[in-house]
């Protein structure tokens, strides 16, 4: 088989936020805003690389979910417990310092794991976790 992964799905609870922060902050290309106001659904990607997507969803959305689960989804969102997300730079303290300044929310500075990987880690405006890797050039 010869698989790929195209689109990946992170929850957003207000569009302009999420936008602000994966196009303004993070720097992806934005290639899809459909929709309106917090329903929008909006496709980012990194530039020179449309073969990969990230879909920014309004939380809870489609067909099927009752209340009582979008009640649920809200307050994981709340908590930072319902949605994560895995970047990877060759440059990870200029990443860092670019979303610092944002004033997103410091979940973990740059760190050695004890695996090997260097690592920090954010929440983006819906609470989602974004941990950003460094890769190394070979």
């Amino acid at each position: 088989m010869d698989l790929t992964i195209h689109t990946s799905v992170i929850a957003h609870d207000d569009p302009d936020a999420a936008l602000a922060f994966y196009g303004g902050v993070l720097g992806f290309e934005v290639r899809s805003d459909v929709g309106q106001g917090r329903t929008r659904r909006i496709t980012v990607g990194p530039a020179g690389r449309p073969g990969t997507s990230l879909l920014l969803a309004p939380a809870g959305a489609g067909h099927g979910i009752t209340e009582a689960e979008r009640r649920t989804i809200a307050e994981m969102m709340a908590k930072g417990t319902y949605g994560w997300i895995l970047l990877a730079t060759e440059d990870l303290d200029a990443v860092f310092a670019k979303v610092q300044a944002s004033d997103a929310e410091v979940v973990q500075e740059p760190l050695l794991q004890p695996t090997g990987v260097r690592d920090c880690a954010f929440r983006d405006p819906a609470g989602n976790l974004v941990r950003i890797q460094e890769t190394r050039s070979t």
